[in-house]
This record gives C-alpha cells, structure tokens and sequence, in this order.
C-alpha cells in the first residue's frame, strides 16, 4: 500500500498507540485531540500510562478538528473517540464539513469498544444516525484483542477488520498489518461490536472474582459463561454466533478477563476490595467503558429478552449498592439448568 493520509480523533492512550502505529508504518497521520492533551503529548513525546513509550517524530498532533479533518484531507479517518461522546464528536465533524464544503469520502474506521447508553446503539449505529444511511458503507470496526501497552511495545498483536463492505474491510486490512500487528479481515460488523463492548462487563466480574480470590476455576466458568452470556444477546440482535467463538469475541474476552493491564478487570477488582465506584475511577485514571455498558446491556437484554444473570450482577454491584460477595452468592445459588447457549429451531 502507498502511504495514506490518516486522521485519529482522540490522542488517548489507544489512539497514540494506533497513529504511532501507522506513522511508523510511513502513513502521514495526524491526530486530534483536546488542545491540553496535545500540549502534554508534545511535552513529553509519551503518555503517562504507557511507560517507555515515546512517540515517533512524524506523527503531528493538533487540537484544531478542521485541520485534521479537512485541511489534512484524510484518506482514512480512525476514531478512538470515547462512546459518551461518539455522538457530539461525530456531529461536529458533519458540522465542520459542511461549513467547508468538504465533500471526501474517507472511510471511517471505529475502534472504540462500547454501547451508546441513551440509543443503545453501537458506536457505528451512532456514526450512521449522524451521518445517514448512506455511510454504512464506509464503516468499519477494528477489534480484538489488543491492549495499548502491548501494541506500543511491538508485541505481536491480532485483530480483524469488519466491514459490511470488503472493498472497505480489505482497506483497513492494508493500512494496519504489520510484521507484528496482523490483521484478519471479517464481514461481520455487529458482532465485531457487540463483542468488543460486552467483554467489558465480564471482564468486571473477573475483576472482582479475582479481587476476592476464588480461584481458577472461578475465572474459568466466569468467562465461559460470559461467552454464552454475549453470544445469545449477539444472536438475538443479528449477530453470527461464529463471530464469538473469534478474535473479537472469545478473543478479546480471554485478554480482558485475564489481563492484569484490563483497566475493566482492575475496576472489578478494587470493587472486591471495598472501593466506590468512584474511588476506583479516581485510582484508575482513565475511562472504564465496562461501567456504562453494564448499564447498556441490560437494557439491551430486556428489549431481546434474553437472560444476562453475569451482566446483570455487574449492573447490581455498580449501580444498585449490592456487595460483590452477595453477587457471587446469587449467581452460584440460580435453579439448575441445562449448559446450552443456543437452540435451534424446530
């Protein structure tokens, strides 16, 4: 591929890591941020939850969004854009175009992980309500899993590239694979989605699971039955269960849960050992996406009505005050039942 023109919307640590990424693959990236997340950014050439990590010279950053979503004129646009404010983003750079008469057609790829909490939407669901229908084409989803950390360090990394369109996902496919970054491509956007933003909720439980102790083969059962738990909300929605059982679905799930670098696996973790919600937000440092899914998904579950009892103790400790012990207790003591995820119809 001939070096691209890209834009990243948000300098978070995701989306430095993923513009460092391509600028160091020889794309001409330029990421967007808060003019005082740029500041420290230059400051520092690094990110202060990445440790070691420095960034490559020909990434330029900037905190003017015309800049970097016209005046750049992107061939690709990456959005790391956290959900809560997917929908305002999105709806300044329609603003912004129009404003300039910009008429280019990038496509977009998303690679933030969670559910609208308001619409329930995807976060591609958000971009096209803003944007029309017409953009479902240029969407993709970049999912899998992947932590900042191991990415920034050039640690073999494999994701997929969904898209409904393959012309877009074999695209997005060319502009990210590297020697140690590999890239599958898949054409099944919603599970991509769904898969990314529901482990974040499991990944909890794990959290608090291990911050009590109980054991491996609490974690094990924990995260199978998370698999079962996203794979009949996927269905429900449209999804392909073969989806789950990939990159974006058991994948990621395996590496949340397990990962001590899981920011959703650390918040479930000062849960178990008595922390607000906020206190380990504060400890934390940066978003839990997990929390407001929590909150999504059950909602989610109830317009499909499907069964969620994992997610929906997550929902329980975080918004409702019950104890992560009293959870455990619930879910161990629920009637006995037959271990399918699935049935076919008769």
């Amino acid at each position: 591929m001939e070096p691209q023109r890209v834009c990243v919307l948000s300098a978070g640590a995701w989306g430095v890591v993923l513009a460092s990424h391509l600028a160091r693959k020889g794309h001409d990236v330029m990421a967007f941020d808060l003019p005082q997340t740029v500041t420290a950014l230059q400051q520092t050439q690094g990110h202060p939850k990445l440790p070691g990590f420095r960034l490559p010279e020909s990434l330029r950053l900037t905190s003017d969004l015309k800049e970097a979503l016209i005046a750049h004129d992107p061939q690709c646009i990456v959005v790391t854009t956290p959900s809560h404010v997917m929908r305002q983003v999105t709806s300044q750079c329609r603003a912004l175009e129009e404003e300039a008469g910009y008429t280019g057609t990038p496509p977009w790829v998303v690679c933030s992980k969670a559910i609208e909490e308001s619409s329930l939407m995807t976060m591609t669901d958000v971009i096209e309500s803003v944007r029309g229908a017409e953009w479902r084409n240029r969407l993709a989803v970049l999912s899998g899993p992947s932590f900042a950390a191991e990415v920034a360090l050039g640690k073999p990394t494999s994701v997929i590239a969904a898209a409904s369109n393959p012309d877009v996902s074999a695209y997005i496919q060319a502009l990210f694979m590297t020697e140690h970054f590999r890239v599958y491509s898949h054409d099944d956007m919603l599970g991509a989605e769904l898969g990314g933003s529901l482990k974040n909720v499991i990944a909890i439980a794990a959290g608090v699971c291990d911050g009590m102790r109980l054991g491996d083969n609490a974690r094990a059962a924990l995260i199978t039955r998370g698999l079962a738990e996203t794979l009949r909300l996927g269905v429900a929605m449209g999804a392909r269960a073969e989806t789950f059982a990939g990159l974006s679905g058991m994948g990621d799930l395996i590496l949340t849960c397990g990962g001590v670098l899981s920011r959703n696996h650390q918040f479930g973790e000062l849960l178990a050992h008595g922390l607000t919600c906020d206190e380990a937000l504060d400890k934390i440092g940066m978003v839990v996406e997990g929390m407001r899914t929590a909150r999504s998904i059950c909602a989610m579950a109830d317009r499909y009505g499907v069964e969620l009892p994992i997610s929906r103790e997550v929902y329980s400790v975080i918004y409702e005050g019950k104890s992560p012990s009293m959870a455990v207790r619930d879910l161990m003591r629920r009637d006995a039942k037959p271990e399918t995820s699935l049935r076919k119809p008769v």
